[in-house]
């Protein structure tokens, strides 16, 4: 008699497996993540991808690895985010919110990439060839290098893989494709593990690139289990308001390049265009001699980003003062007032306080604390910040301004764009020295940068 299939329940977020449904998962310790799928017999020999080759040791020496391997998708953004280009036979996931531009993206490297005369395969489990080429006809003109498939199943996609061989492949998504073998639906924990796992033997057995488009959950990861980011070579999130013409291609996991560094689009009718001079695009329509408005600088990984902070503090009508916080940490904004209250003296516990980033983009770097401290001043005092004037700093609870990394990049970046005054750290301004055109002012304290407005 054949077995009755047996119910296992796994967790969405982190992938524990458990016999029986719990309310806590006992690994990530997340509530109510616990769903239940049916196990099934595996078929013998799925997900093993025939290489045509037997397994050999060799030494670490032996190994090359050169960086003139990577392949340059010829998008400065991106090659930025990856570490200076693709690495052959790497597995990388793109996930973002729906309607961001994931697909746009790929779609714009598979063109780029074939117009070098490399082999690409664009596979789609959630558009027809139709739909696709309706896209692309936007983008522009097309080589014939580029192939389309569209197909969910994996055994019929891993056959084309093996007999096409492309440079790169992408999948759009991983959510909707299956293998029989797994007798659960498309999208559930166990279809997305052992799709994710057949790619990365394909990449890794033949060399193939392979680009993951993964969905995200209300807070933003990637649906399905977390082991799924920890098979993959990269993780890049697609960030950004969807109704807002700018894009942020953002690194967390890379296992060939740095983490630290973003890469800043603009969608427009065409498609994605690179945003190279991001500073400037975020200061665009700053207004003048206004309060409450400063200009900060922030580091990405190794570019500097001037940001325009801007805070408006007015009587509060109620006995609890309202707080709120657009692009920077909540938390941190209350323990800057508390040390501006404290500190300085200001009564803001009977203000309320509402401090944005222009332009809708999230910066946590604490050199952001004194640009945030002078613009809740400035607002409070009705006292305008000069134009001309960029600042930048961490700032302490006992209202000191500490140091912060690479302030020469910061104050070259600043020069470019016709900034004439740096507030900064006083620490770091022998880091700085001299700057013809720049005046440099350093600051110590809290009270003493109050003391400039």
């Amino acid at each position: 008699m054949a077995k009755a299939k047996k119910s296992i329940y796994f967790c969405q977020n982190c992938g524990h497996e458990e016999s029986k449904w719990l309310g806590q998962c006992p690994m990530c310790k997340e509530w109510n993540t616990f769903v239940e799928e049916k196990t099934g017999a595996v078929k013998s020999g799925t997900g093993t991808v025939k290489t045509g080759r037997a397994a050999k040791a060799v030494t670490l020496q032996s190994v090359s690895a050169d960086e003139d391997e990577r392949v340059l998708t010829e998008i400065g953004e991106l090659d930025r985010v990856l570490g200076g280009g693709i690495v052959p036979g790497s597995l990388v996931l793109v996930g973002g919110d729906p309607g961001i531009g994931k697909s746009t993206l790929l779609l714009q490297v598979c063109r780029k990439l074939s117009d070098s005369n490399r082999k690409i395969l664009y596979i789609s489990g959630e558009e027809s060839q139709k739909q696709i080429k309706m896209r692309a006809n936007r983008m522009g003109k097309f080589s014939d290098t580029l192939f389309l498939l569209c197909e969910t199943n994996l055994d019929l996609i891993r056959g084309v893989i093996e007999e096409q061989k492309p440079d790169m492949a992408v999948i759009d998504s991983i959510q909707t494709m299956y293998d029989d073998a797994v007798a659960s639906a498309p999208g559930s924990v166990s279809q997305v593990r052992e799709s994710t796992n057949i790619f990365m033997q394909l990449a890794k057995g033949l060399g193939i690139t392979i680009f993951l488009v993964g969905h995200v959950t209300k807070e933003g990861t990637v649906a399905g289990p977390r082991v799924l980011e920890h098979m993959v070579d990269t993780v890049l999130y697609f960030e950004g308001d969807r109704h807002a013409s700018y894009r942020i291609l953002r690194s967390v996991k890379n296992r060939f390049g740095s983490t630290n560094e973003i890469g800043v689009f603009e969608m427009r009718d065409k498609g994605l265009v690179e945003v190279e001079n991001p500073s400037e695009f975020m200061l665009n329509g700053r207004p003048e001699c206004a309060s409450g408005s400063v200009v900060a600088c922030s580091i990405e990984g190794t570019r500097p980003m001037l940001l325009e902070i801007q805070a408006l503090v007015c009587r509060s009508n109620f006995g609890m003062p309202r707080r709120t916080a657009a692009g920077l940490d909540y938390n941190r904004v209350n323990l800057l007032m508390a040390v501006l209250e404290k500190r300085l003296g200001l009564p803001l516990s009977s203000y309320d306080a509402y401090v944005n980033i222009a332009g809708g983009i999230r910066m946590n770097e604490p050199a952001t604390d004194l640009g945030v401290v002078m613009s809740i001043v400035s607002s409070y005092k009705n006292r305008p910040v000069a134009g001309d004037t960029i600042v930048f700093g961490e700032v302490g609870l006992s209202g000191e301004v500490r140091a912060v990394t690479m302030p020469e990049q910061r104050v070259t970046e600043a020069k470019k764009l016709g900034f004439k005054t740096c507030i900064m750290p006083a620490v770091s301004v022998k880091t700085v020295g001299k700057t013809e055109g720049m005046e440099i002012i350093g600051v110590k304290t809290v009270n003493q940068a109050m003391q400039l407005m």
